[in-house]
């Protein structure tokens, strides 16, 4: 297959181009810096330069001729929310999502298939299981940003393609995200879970995150909205008591709300609240996860299966 990444660089990005190519698809990589994308990559993919999302379209030569897309391109959500980060959160999805679809509306031939990543943000928080049948919970920052983000990616639809919303959770992995945000106090004896510990974290394994994308590309029947999150999520005080125990080192000294909202602002709410996400769609489709038990899960996640 030949197939169109943006956001290469990232997480999961690199991951993804590295899986697409070890199959023998053909990759192209859509990036600001296309010389420095394909130094990443060893010059083994393709690389053309989309030097603004925000403002302009995606250019539509990047695009042609290729089978499938897959978006990933977005500021990262786990920082401290200032008035600045969230326009950039907003727009690097809105507008970027906008311009890649008005990118893909100049291609000829079009591609056949979008993955866009997404977010489990959309979903109302708290305790109660939630899957893709569920509404979203509006007037949130977060929800109301994946909901425009997903409006954007729906009208590539319009033009033919199958469209998948990919609404990712809390990706493990101790190259970036959450878990390596947490790795340097749970070694150092410092971790524990937070404000109780009861608010449910949505996890994935990098693994299943990139499997799960792979799986949707491929799959006629995938199309709307598909949670990508592991069948059994945790609560945080069980997510913390694992990891400790997978590192061998105490979990039990409890982190503030009050310590969470210093750290993050107005993002810590997300945390704070957390939401019971699960894989409803993936598993109808048949798709085999490749990690879903927690605890193997962070002992491959950071090195420990040994």
């Amino acid at each position: 297959m030949k197939v169109a990444v943006t956001g290469a660089t990232g997480t999961i990005g690199a991951r993804l181009v590295e899986e697409l190519r070890a199959r023998g698809d053909e990759v192209t990589v859509l990036s600001r810096d296309a010389e420095r994308a394909r130094r990443a990559f060893g010059g083994e993919v393709d690389a053309v330069t989309w030097a603004d999302p925000k403002s302009e379209p995606a250019p539509a030569e990047a695009l042609s001729g290729r089978e499938g897309v897959v978006h990933l391109l977005g500021e990262p959500i786990a920082q401290r929310w200032s008035d600045e980060t969230k326009r950039e959160i907003r727009d690097s999805r809105v507008l970027g999502t906008e311009n890649l679809v008005r990118g893909i509306a100049a291609a000829e031939p079009r591609p056949k298939v979008l993955v866009s990543q997404s977010a489990e943000g959309i979903y109302p928080r708290g305790s109660e299981p939630v899957d893709e049948s569920g509404s979203a919970d509006p007037g949130t920052f977060l929800s109301d940003v994946v909901a425009a983000w997903e409006g954007e990616a729906a009208k590539a639809s319009d033009l033919g393609l199958r469209v998948v919303r990919a609404r990712t959770g809390v990706v493990l992995s101790p190259e970036g995200g959450a878990l390596a945000t947490m790795l340097p106090f749970f070694k150092a004896g410092l971790g524990g879970p937070v404000a109780g510990g009861r608010q449910y974290v949505p996890w994935i394994h990098l693994d299943d995150t990139v499997g799960a994308l792979l799986f949707c590309l491929d799959t006629e029947a995938a199309s709307g909205p598909v949670n990508v999150t592991a069948p059994e999520p945790v609560t945080n005080k069980v997510l913390s008591k694992v990891l400790g125990r997978v590192l061998g080192r105490p979990a039990i000294l409890p982190v503030p709300a009050l310590g969470l909202k210093v750290l993050y602002g107005e993002m810590a709410q997300v945390v704070l609240t957390g939401a019971n996400v699960r894989p409803r769609r993936l598993e109808e489709l048949g798709y085999r996860f490749l990690r879903p038990e927690l605890e193997p899960a962070l002992r491959a996640a950071t090195g420990r299966e040994s």
